[in-house]
C-alpha cells in the first residue's frame, strides 16, 4: 500500500503547476509563497533548538495558539515551525506577531520533498495536530529518530473504517507515533485498533480557544438584532432552513417583532433558500443586498463570510445545522465561547463527545423538529441571558485542558532530552 501511496503523490506533485495555478486563480494560494508547497523555503532555520507543529487550516490551527504562546516562553526552545495547507490559516500566525514562531506552507508529501523539508528545518521534535496523517513525512521523521506527537487526536468512526481498509499500513504509520493526546475516548479506542501506543485522553483543545469581542456587524443590522426578539440558525444545509421558516411563523404568532437569522453552510444556496422561504409568505433579506433592510424582515440570511462571529456576539440563541439532517452536525465551541445557547439536532456523530460535554454543562440542548426548537426558543426569550456563565464554564475546562496538554508535552520534552 505505501508503494501505491508514493506513486499517487507523486503523479499529484507532476500535476501540481496546473494545480496551484488553478488555485491561485481562485484566491486559494498565496501568490508569493506557494513554491514552499513544492519544497522551497521562505524562511531561515535559526540555531537550537526548533519544535515543528503541522495542522491542516485555520481550525487545527487556532487550537494550538494557546500552546504556542506558553512555549514562546520556554527557554529551552529558540525556533517554533507552523506548517499548514491553507492561506487563511498562514494569517492567523502573521497577525499574532510571535517572537519565536514562523509559518511556512506544508509541501506535497513527495519523498524527496519530505526530505528536503527535513533536512531544511531539522525538527527535534514533531506535533501533528487532529487527524493530519501524511506517510513519508512520518516515515521519513521516523528514520530520522525525530519523536513524533499526536496532539489533540480525533478519529471518527468514518476515518477509522477507512483506515481499517488498509490495516497494516496503517499500523505501520500509527505505531511509529511516539505518544498520542486523544481529545475524546471514541478516538483512544480507535488508536489503540490502528497500533498506536501510548494513549491518553486530555480533551479538546479547542476549549482553550478565546474569542474577540468585537462585532464588524454594520449599523442597521446591528440596531436590528437589538431591537427584535433573535435567534440564528447557523451552518445549515438543504431543507433545514425550511424547518427554520416554519419555526418563525409560528413563534411570531407569540412574538411579532421575531427575526430570524440563517448562515447557511453554503453561501451558492442563498437563492434556492430566498425562494423557498418566500414560499412561505416570508419577508427575506440578503446580507449583501444593495437595498436597506425592511423594518418588517421576518428572514436575514448572511451571505458572505466573514460575519458569523459578529453575530454570535450579539444573538445568544444559536441552532447549529448539519445535525437535523445526515450531515454529522457542526463544532458547537465557536458559539459557546461567545456565550451561545446551543440547540442541535440527533445527527451530531463528527462531534458527539464534545456536544455530550456540553450537555452536561447544560450548554447545548438536543432538539428533534421544529415543536422542539419552538419550546426551546420559548424558554430563551423568557429568561435572563446566560451569556456570561456559559463563558466562566468554557473557559475552566478549557484552562485545565491547555494546561494538562503542556504538562504532557513539556514532560515528553524533558524525557527526550
Amino acid at each position: 500500500m505505501f508503494f501505491i501511496y508514493k506513486i499517487l503523490i507523486n503523479l499529484i506533485f507532476f500535476f501540481s503547476p496546473l494545480i496551484i495555478i488553478f488555485r491561485i486563480f481562485k484566491g486559494k494560494e498565496d501568490t508569493f509563497r506557494f513554491k514552499e508547497k513544492i519544497g522551497f523555503f521562505s524562511k531561515k532555520r535559526n540555531k537550537g533548538n526548533l519544535i515543528w507543529f503541522h495542522g491542516a487550516s485555520v481550525g487545527e490551527i487556532q487550537s494550538i495558539i494557546p500552546l504556542v504562546e506558553r512555549f514562546e516562553k520556554n527557554k529551552k526552545i529558540q525556533q517554533i515551525l507552523i506548517t499548514s495547507n491553507t492561506v487563511s490559516s498562514s494569517l492567523i500566525i502573521k497577525n499574532l506577531k510571535l517572537k519565536k514562531t514562523i509559518h511556512q506552507f506544508f509541501p506535497i508529501d513527495c519523498n524527496f520533498i519530505s526530505k528536503k523539508f527535513l533536512n531544511h528545518w531539522k525538527p527535534s521534535k514533531a506535533f501533528f495536530i487532529d487527524s493530519e496523517i501524511w506517510p513519508n513525512t512520518i516515515n521519513n521523521l521516523y528514520k530520522k529518530n525525530v519523536p513524533i506527537f499526536l496532539l489533540n487526536g480525533r478519529i471518527t468512526n468514518k476515518s477509522f473504517n477507512r483506515w481499517k481498509v488498509f490495516s497494516s499500513f496503517a499500523r505501520s504509520l500509527f505505531s511509529k507515533f511516539d505518544s498520542c493526546l486523544s481529545s475524546n475516548i471514541e478516538t483512544k479506542k480507535y488508536l489503540k485498533k490502528l497500533g498506536a501506543k501510548n494513549i491518553k485522553i486530555i480533551g479538546n483543545l479547542k476549549f482553550s480557544q478565546s474569542e474577540n469581542e468585537k462585532t464588524n456587524l454594520n449599523k442597521d443590522l446591528l440596531n436590528l438584532i437589538k431591537s427584535r426578539k433573535t435567534w440564528c440558525a447557523s451552518s445549515t444545509h438543504y431543507n433545514e432552513e425550511r424547518i427554520c421558516g416554519i419555526v418563525h411563523k409560528k413563534l411570531k404568532e407569540k412574538y411579532n417583532n421575531l427575526l430570524t437569522i440563517i448562515i447557511p453552510r453554503h453561501i451558492d444556496r442563498t437563492e434556492l433558500i430566498k425562494e423557498e422561504l418566500n414560499n412561505l409568505d416570508l419577508i427575506v433579506h440578503k446580507h449583501n443586498s444593495k437595498n436597506k433592510i425592511n423594518k418588517n424582515t421576518d428572514i436575514y440570511i448572511v451571505n458572505s463570510y466573514g460575519q458569523t462571529k459578529s453575530i454570535y456576539n450579539i444573538c445568544k440563541n444559536v441552532f447549529l445545522g448539519g445535525s437535523l439532517i445526515r450531515h454529522g452536525g457542526q463544532n458547537p465551541l465557536e458559539a459557546t465561547r461567545y456565550g451561545c445557547n446551543i440547540m442541535h439536532g440527533p445527527n451530531i456523530d463528527n462531534f458527539k463527545e464534545i456536544y455530550k460535554h456540553l450537555g452536561k454543562l447544560k450548554v447545548s440542548s438536543k432538539i428533534n423538529n421544529s415543536s422542539q426548537i419552538i419550546s426551546r426558543l420559548e424558554k430563551f426569550f423568557t429568561k435572563n441571558n446566560n451569556s456570561r456563565k456559559i463563558k466562566i464554564k468554557l473557559a475552566k475546562i478549557g484552562k485545565e485542558i491547555l494546561n494538562n496538554t503542556y504538562k504532557d508535552i513539556d514532560q515528553f520534552l524533558k524525557n527526550e532530552n
